[in-house]
């Protein structure tokens, strides 16, 4: 077996070649033969489907990720029902999920494509990078899972990969570094199954050694939700939802924080695009509101 010396001493020399790229490869694949994570978004081909997956799994935990993902598809089937769906419903199903921005973004690219490609999904990198809010990864996985478009990407599982293997006694290595070494090393024949095997292989490495993952010049700690803005904001969204036309007053009443971070997070929020006022009350965006009177 490659042991990550040897492989980092190749990198470095400049004598990766295609046999030990091979065995690189071998190695990677017959762990995830033996033991794959079995995921719901991994049986499907569906574009849509498979954004939603990877909408939802930025910042959240695949376990969290599970419970929620089923329940989603089965209130927006389509691209044309989360289309034409009330933002507010698409938000009451999100919660629990956290970042609600990105609901905001993932119905935004439904209409996207459903108003701008006539509904069909589209297929490459750079049309699904015109989408809102989808970024490089972003449009590169879901060609790579729904259409087996073979662009190299890194997410954290894959950086973990890479650096542990091609990067030993390393520190603040840059995703410019890895990048190379994942489009050599990528499988050109089917894209999504190498990506899945070396994802599933960098959750093992998390778990049997130190997260390489923090050798990375890009590595952040997650801030903690409990006590943060983040969770302020799900609570004020949350009253919204299940009361629209709720006061600044109500909420204030409703919510234990500073008074001046609440109104701040209100105003924040609709400049965002999650609420509007009508007179004194506060409704999710596409909510319909009476008219002040």
């Amino acid at each position: 077996m490659l042991t990550p010396a040897e492989l980092t001493r190749h990198h470095e020399t400049g004598n990766l070649n295609q046999p030990i790229i091979g065995a690189f490869r071998s190695m990677i694949l017959a762990y995830y033969h033996e033991i794959a994570r079995s995921m719901p978004w991994r049986e499907t081909r569906d574009p849509y489907a498979v954004l939603v997956s990877e909408i939802m799994l930025q910042q959240t935990q695949v376990e969290r990720v599970r419970l929620k993902y089923g329940e989603f598809l089965a209130h927006f089937p389509t691209l044309a029902t989360l289309s034409s769906a009330p933002l507010s419903d698409v938000l009451k199903v999100w919660q629990g999920l956290g970042y609600n921005r990105r609901a905001i973004y993932l119905k935004r690219c439904a209409e996207d494509i459903v108003t701008r490609y006539d509904g069909i999904f589209p297929a490459t990198v750079q049309e699904l990078q015109t989408l809102p809010g989808i970024g490089p990864y972003t449009a590169r996985a879901v060609a790579a899972f729904a259409f087996d478009v073979a662009e190299p990407l890194i997410e954290t599982n894959v950086r973990a990969v890479y650096i542990h293997f091609f990067f030993h006694g390393h520190d603040k290595v840059s995703d410019r570094d890895i990048m190379p070494l994942v489009a050599a090393t990528l499988d050109q024949t089917n894209p999504r199954e190498w990506y899945y095997a070396v994802m599933d292989y960098g959750t093992m490495l998390k778990q049997r050694h130190p997260n390489p993952g923090k050798r990375s010049s890009h590595h952040t700690r997650q801030s903690s939700f409990e006590g943060s803005n983040r969770q302020l904001r799900s609570r004020i969204l949350r009253q919204i939802i299940a009361q629209p036309g709720i006061t600044v007053k109500q909420l204030l009443s409703a919510i234990p924080a500073e008074q001046e971070m609440i109104r701040a997070n209100i105003e924040a929020m609709q400049r965002e695009g999650f609420l509007i006022k009508k007179g004194r009350g506060y409704w999710i965006s596409d909510e319909t509101a009476p008219a002040h009177t």
